[in-house]
């Protein structure tokens, strides 16, 4: 798609219409106030009865195209916000093309590189090895691509088939972090339970475990600390359950405590992730936590202060509650 030429740019013809729109009414206002001055004067000169001139209605007349004139120009900012909103939206897809085309790419040139050196050079056993996992490493983050677009698309067409079970969710996220302590090295991952109450909650295992792999890589991945830490806190409180899961990071800018759950959305990139990551991760979290009932926010102080991303469940509700569709949240559209 070309660029936008600076004269077709909607705002300059949103400026544009509102400006023709009020000269245009300017004027009329104007040639009115003309005729009828001129007009006041026949009706003097030949001794004529004003009220022959329907000046009430002359009036009703005004009043009628002024609302006419206030509905055009509500529809013009209507068309506006709307084209402008698209516009953002075609700039957060091409983004997202970009870089998940370069999230496909990197892992497949890799695999092509170490492939091209097996067949150019007789190397060790231990060589061979040590490409052949690297090549593996790649092979799972392609699979991990390619598997959150699907499973993100089965979720929007609400075609993914929900197998719920009642698990216990302190227990569940201790297990998910020892399976997975590979993925998260040179980050230090705590559990606390301080009420040593157990958690039983109906949840679809496979996307509950995706949603931990989204929020615990990211708090691993944007992080500068020389020791990156992450603590994940079970707080029951009000027939609600909260799970903080809190990292030492760079933190969040106010304007961005939203914006981070919007698709295609991503944040400031670190010496870590330069490159990596489609703008997916906590959109894809936030449906995930929607469709078992729950809501998610984060908090933070700022940049380089960590982020706090707190995920509720109504355990009152629950009992009668099954996974389902997202409920939409409020400025959600239809």
């Amino acid at each position: 798609m070309r660029q936008i030429r600076w004269y077709l740019h909607p705002i300059l013809i949103f400026i544009f219409s509102v400006v023709a729109l009020g000269l245009s009414l300017f004027l009329y206002i104007y040639w009115y106030v003309a005729v009828s001055a001129r007009l006041q004067g026949v009706v003097k000169r030949y001794n004529l009865d004003p009220g022959q001139f329907l000046e009430l209605k002359t009036w009703v007349v005004i009043l009628v195209l002024s609302i006419l004139v206030a509905i055009i120009m509500v529809g013009i900012f209507i068309i506006f916000a709307f084209n402008v909103k698209l516009l953002r939206l075609y700039q957060l897809q091409h983004n997202f093309i970009n870089n998940f085309t370069h999230e496909l790419k990197t892992p497949v040139t890799s695999i092509r590189l170490y492939l091209e050196t097996f067949q150019k050079h007789e190397l060790p056993r231990q060589m061979q090895l040590k490409y052949i996992d690297y090549m593996l490493i790649n092979v799972s983050r392609l699979t991990d691509n390619i598997n959150s677009i699907l499973s993100l698309a089965k979720l929007e067409s609400k075609l993914y088939e929900m197998h719920p079970v009642r698990v216990d969710l302190v227990e569940t996220v201790e297990q998910f972090c020892r399976q997975n302590s590979h993925l998260f090295q040179g980050c230090a991952i705590t559990i606390h339970n301080p009420s040593g109450r157990t958690c039983p909650y109906l949840v679809d295992l496979p996307l509950f475990e995706m949603l931990l792999m989204n929020l615990l890589t990211n708090a691993c991945k944007y992080n500068e600390a020389k020791e990156p830490t992450v603590a994940i806190t079970f707080i029951h409180q009000d027939g609600q359950l909260n799970i903080n899961i809190r990292d030492n990071g760079i933190g969040l800018k106010r304007r961005e405590k939203k914006k981070i759950f919007k698709k295609f959305y991503q944040g400031e990139k670190t010496d870590r992730n330069q490159g990596e990551g489609c703008g997916l991760g906590l959109y894809f979290a936030d449906n995930i936590v929607r469709i078992h009932h729950g809501r998610i926010k984060a908090e933070s102080e700022g940049p380089g202060q960590g982020t706090t991303m707190i995920i509720t469940f109504e355990l009152n509700e629950e009992a009668d509650a099954s996974p389902g569709p997202p409920r939409p949240e409020p400025g959600d559209s239809p």
